[in-house]
């Protein structure tokens, strides 16, 4: 039934314009609203809707992953840019909150309604 339809991603939160200011001031991602709703247009025409929520909660999981040729560059550069990275109990992380496996390396950081976003290194 749906094999042929181009599906999108979406995810909530508590105010789009803050979300805005994020999504293309902080990480450059190119953005259009309509309708109320912001549009992420990701690399690879992967359009993520993300929509504000009156009784919105964090999601508590990674909700977008940005791979990356250089974990350690991309924290260096988000970092720079304000970007706090996020620390996980049983997870042996860096000085600069970077994971290195079992598994691909990676950072974790939020937006600013607290949804999980990553940086995670290609391989």
């Amino acid at each position: 039934m749906f094999a042929d339809v181009k599906a999108f991603s979406g995810f909530a939160v508590d105010d789009l314009g803050r979300a805005r200011e994020f999504y293309e001031g902080t990480l450059g991602l190119r953005t259009s609203e309509e309708h109320g709703l912001l549009t992420l247009h990701l690399a690879g025409d992967r359009p993520t809707l993300v929509y504000e929520k009156p009784d919105f909660v964090p999601a508590t999981y990674t909700i977008l992953n940005f791979p990356v040729e250089d974990v350690e560059a991309a924290v260096d550069e988000l970092g720079a840019r304000g970007v706090r990275f996020e620390r996980y109990a049983g997870f042996e992380q860096d000085e600069k909150g970077i994971f290195h496996g079992p598994g691909p390396t990676i950072a974790w950081f939020t937006d600013p309604a607290g949804n999980v976003l990553a940086v995670l290194e290609q391989q």
